[in-house]
């Protein structure tokens, strides 16, 4: 069993045993059980009641939060080139077609995310294996494969997130940073679980969030009382 560090062992002891903290308590007591000497990223972990072998019960999908990560990403945006001013214009740090193909199949990847057009998705499919591994192959279903290039840069940068289950049926995003504040933190999970629980899979039965836990960058998880939760939003 990996042994924790005396700062993680003194935050884990505020954390009441056996007890399941609504968001206020939770969000009050995050700041307390950070142990990081950084602004730490706040995140949420959830493990859902889905079968992830079944197609029609995969959760993937995107979510603006209102107050951002607290994070600013580096946005590529594979163009045509009269679409490159206005990736540009609203943030992307690079910008092309073929040539942007070429850059990426040579190596390049200090990116963390990338957008295209629906007709430059062909020519994508040389680096397709580069990228998808690491989650940055644009795709329909994150909402990052568009017409509106520049309004997508803009929002990624924003704050727009994309969740999606893993194959053990868990999702898990950071939601902001310990800086933010009690009132923005609040917004933002309450904003990230109203999406989640629409994406309900129509399909599944029985119960659908099995657990949910907030944390902190290396630090212990706050068990959150599921129902309070949800009845929030």
């Amino acid at each position: 069993m990996k042994k924790h560090g005396k700062k993680y062992r003194s935050a884990a002891e505020k954390i009441e045993k056996n007890k399941f903290y609504n968001l206020n308590e939770a969000v009050e007591l995050i700041p307390q059980i950070s142990t990081t000497a950084f602004d730490a990223s706040i995140e949420i972990h959830m493990n859902l009641g889905i079968d992830p072998k079944k197609a029609e019960e995969q959760i993937r999908n995107t979510v603006s939060l209102p107050h951002g990560t607290g994070k600013t990403l580096k946005v590529i945006a594979f163009v045509t080139d009269d679409k490159i001013k206005e990736a540009m214009d609203n943030g992307a740090i690079k910008a092309g077609g073929k040539d942007l193909i070429a850059e990426v199949e040579k190596g390049f990847l200090d990116f963390d995310k990338a957008v295209a057009q629906p007709e430059l998705m062909k020519d994508l499919a040389k680096i397709a294996k580069v990228l998808g591994p690491k989650g940055l192959m644009p795709s329909p279903k994150a909402g990052t494969v568009t017409e509106h290039i520049g309004k997508t840069v803009k929002e990624l940068q924003g704050g727009r997130i994309e969740y999606r289950n893993d194959k053990e049926s868990n999702i898990h995003n950071a939601v902001g940073k310990v800086s933010f504040g009690k009132e923005k933190i609040l917004a933002n999970i309450k904003e990230y679980l109203k999406a989640v629980k629409a994406s309900k899979p129509s399909s599944m039965k029985g119960t659908y969030i099995l657990t949910m836990t907030l944390t902190t960058t290396m630090g212990p998880g706050v068990p959150i009382d599921i129902n309070a939760a949800m009845k929030e939003v």
